[in-house]
């Protein structure tokens, strides 16, 4: 068994965002897909040193989390590359064809993002994994799913085919279960203390005489055999663990949050390379010649080699080394950090340390915390980072002139001239970069204090040094952080934050949009009225005992508005009348009609109980009548999305509104970015009410609550990131921090699979 450790091969930039999954089939082809909705092809074009070409082999339209390759069969002597994510969609596409042509098979059935994927060695069968709760398997060449394997009780994060009889799975739920490729269950194996995120063949030649590995988010490797008998387990990883494999030597391989790939000979850690980013999301190995690949969250794909032969130059190993001491490590990663009790800088080189990848924290001569990792091959403390109070906007860089940065500020000179740009990292000396800056752009070095302090109080105190400051400037998005020389630091409006900010989340009180001038409204009713009888709108047209109606029904609908009427009939008469206008009048003049309606729903349960003749609902009337299909009205839209927004002022309505929910979801979806202001409002304020309704529920980890909130966390990712009003992005942000609560997989997939950080 090489005792040769690993080093950099080659580093591969060109994905856009997160690499999400990678596979390594052979020595001359490394395979990757990212959250930039591409699955790309790395052909090795030269061994010494080695360098890639890069080629595009599918485009989707949103995150890809899953990548797997299928060896060659009959009809495809190169193979075929699979792939899966959050459109549900599972592609299968032959390397090298361009991803403008037809796939070779498109595989339609889960309803969730596909978050896992493995093929058979023989090449017989696909398996993939769910965030609908279910593993599927297809058969290759038939191309339809031929199996559901069933009885999980939560998303399903890895799958295994383990050979022709026997396919593995781990699950949310913490149970890893076996099934054969024909759906029928074998048994389920207990005993991780977290979700199962990673499962991996384990060699014959592994001492522990196991069959598969499991990791998950407890950062432990368990070691089973296929009965349920637990013979190993690993430990050193200091966070979740998202991925396994197994070298040809019998070693086996993982990655995690905690930013590190590890190396396990026997039941030790023998190596750990750690890479600058916040999480390395996947590793895979080559069964050829046991070359490793990685993809990070930084955007890059990385190979690494034990053969000199194959490694990089000197030079781009240097450069990799030299980003990882360069780089932040967020301060939850490493939990709390007291300074004043940390050893200083002759530690180092007084203690060894105890297991190859150990961490330390050191207080720097400058006053920093650095991060040390203990390197078993050298003997030796390397530096890995400096322990930074926060990362960027939420762990991602910005790059500028081809570095990765934390941040890059707009800096005016001059009016009517372009900003200049100011890079920075957090493991930077601010008055560093301050003077860099100034002499990079021939400016005068009185700028110095001010450009420092700027950098230090934009960086909510996240220097060398310091502790974290409170955020000041009273603009959020930025455009009244701009620094100007010449002006003072304080010139900008500024609001400290109150020591003890009031808790928001999780939202626990309903939402409703009741303000209005029912008196106007009436007015306006009659007006309509009269116009309809004059255009010839016989059949649509109110009669005397139906205008007796209207009237009767305001003095208690203002009642119930202040919270002093205790009757329904007339709202319940009212309710009729609303669903009749809303039916039968054209689309130009049922705005007062739908105005009502989200009054009355707020306010008497009759709305909710509303059957028309043929048994429908008034959600059922509004998606008929085509209220919300109507993009030149969106006040019309507005309005009924407040209907359904203010049905969660009652218990009734509250049913109604969990039962509609996927018509409900459907009608509003469509409207969810259009640039109407108050129309985003109440569709933030609809999803901020559901958040609550999945989140007080007395079973909040069924199936079904869990389902829903991935849906509306969807769709509020997007909302977050479009809209422009401050009012509806607040919102937004409520609803999806309330979803949060609904469980530890909301929470994974806001930050995985919706991307909710980079969408703050």
């Amino acid at each position: 068994m090489s005792t040769s450790n690993y080093k950099l091969s080659a580093c591969l930039e060109e994905h856009e965002d997160d690499v999400r999954a990678v596979a390594f089939p052979h020595q001359k082809l490394v395979i990757s897909a990212s959250r930039d909705a591409t699955v790309r092809e790395w052909k090795l074009l030269d061994s010494e040193p080695p360098r890639y070409d890069c080629s595009i082999t599918s485009h989707g339209s949103s995150f890809v989390n899953a990548v797997a390759f299928c060896p060659p069969i009959k009809g495809h002597p190169d193979g075929l590359i699979i792939s899966g994510g959050k459109d549900t969609i599972i592609q299968v596409r032959e390397p090298g064809r361009e991803p403008d042509k037809d796939a070779e098979a498109l595989l339609l059935g889960h309803a969730h993002n596909v978050c896992a994927l493995d093929v058979s060695q023989d090449g017989a069968y696909v398996v993939s994994g769910s965030w609908d709760g279910s593993a599927r398997v297809w058969k290759v060449g038939k191309w339809e799913c031929d199996a559901i394997l069933e009885g999980h009780q939560g998303s399903v994060w890895a799958v295994l085919a383990y050979d022709k009889e026997t396919i593995i799975t781990g699950c949310a739920d913490q149970i890893i279960r076996l099934y054969t490729p024909t759906g029928k269950f074998l048994h389920s194996i207990k005993g991780s203390t977290d979700v199962v995120r990673a499962l991996c063949r384990v060699s014959p030649k592994h001492p522990s005489e196991a069959d598969f590995a499991s990791a998950g988010n407890d950062g432990v490797i368990r070691l089973w055999r296929l009965n349920g008998k637990q013979v190993g387990e690993l430990h050193g990883h200091e966070s979740f663990i998202y991925s396994l494999t197994t070298l040809p030597t019998g070693e086996l391989v993982s990655s995690g949050e905690d930013r590190t790939v590890r190396i396990w000979s026997n039941n030790e850690c023998t190596q750990t390379i750690t890479h600058p980013a916040i999480s390395v999301w996947g590793v895979a190995a080559c069964s050829e010649n046991g070359d490793i690949v990685t993809g990070a969250s930084d955007k890059k794909v990385r190979v690494f080699s034990r053969v000199k032969e194959r490694q990089a130059a000197q030079d781009a190993i240097r450069t990799f080394e030299d980003s990882v001491k360069g780089s932040s490590i967020p301060k939850q990663q490493v939990g709390d950090v007291q300074k004043e009790t940390l050893p200083g800088p002759d530690f180092l080189h007084q203690k060894s340390g105890t297991k190859e990848g150990q961490v330390i924290m050191i207080k720097e001569d400058d006053g920093s915390v650095g991060a040390y990792q203990w390197s078993q091959s050298s003997q030796s403390w390397m530096s890995v980072g400096t322990v930074v109070d926060a990362v960027g906007s939420s762990g991602k860089k910005t790059d500028y002139l081809g570095k990765d940065y934390d941040y890059v500020f707009d800096v005016d000179i001059e009016d009517g001239k372009p900003p200049l740009k100011l890079p920075y990292n957090l493991s930077q000396n601010p008055y560093e970069a301050a003077t860099k800056f100034i002499q990079d752009n021939e400016l005068p070095m009185t700028y110095l204090d001010q450009v420092a302090n700027f950098i230090t109080s934009n960086t909510q105190g996240a220097t060398l040094g310091q502790s974290a400051q409170a955020p000041v400037g009273s603009d959020p998005y930025g455009t009244e952080s701009r620094y100007r020389p010449g002006e003072s630091t304080t010139s900008a409006p500024t609001s400290s934050l109150p020591t003890s900010r009031p808790k928001v989340l999780p939202q626990t009180s309903y939402l409703s949009i009741k303000t209005a001038n029912l008196r106007t409204i009436r007015k306006k009713i009659e007006e309509l009225n009269v116009q309809l009888d004059n255009e010839g709108h016989r059949d649509a047209v109110l009669n005397t005992a139906q205008l007796a109606d209207l009237e009767a029904m305001i003095t208690p609908l203002e009642q119930s508005l202040a919270g002093t009427y205790s009757g329904n009939n007339a709202l319940k008469s009212g309710v009729d009348l609303v669903m009749q206008m809303v039916a039968s009048w054209p689309a130009g003049q049922q705005l007062p009609a739908l105005d009502l309606l989200r009054l009355l729903t707020a306010t008497t349960s009759a709305a909710a109980a509303y059957r028309s003749s043929d048994g429908d609902t008034f959600i059922d009337v509004l998606e008929s009548s085509k209220v919300l299909e109507d993009p030149d009205r969106p006040n019309n839209i507005m309005l009924a999305v407040r209907a359904f927004s203010n049905l969660f002022e009652t218990p009734e309505g509250r049913t109604l509104a969990d039962e509609s929910f996927d018509k409900i979801h459907f009608l509003v979806k469509s409207s969810a970015n259009n640039a109407n202001r108050n129309l985003t409002i109440a569709i933030t304020t609809l999803y901020v009410n559901y958040a609550v309704l999945y989140t007080t529920s007395s079973s909040p980890s069924e199936q079904r609550p869990r389902d829903r909130a991935l849906t509306l966390m969807d769709d509020l990712s997007s909302i977050i990131r479009k809209a422009v009003d401050s009012e509806a992005v607040y919102r937004g942000l409520v609803a999806a921090g309330t979803l949060l609560h609904v469980g530890e997989e909301l929470q994974m997939a806001a930050k995985e699979i919706y991307d909710l950080g980079g969408a703050l």
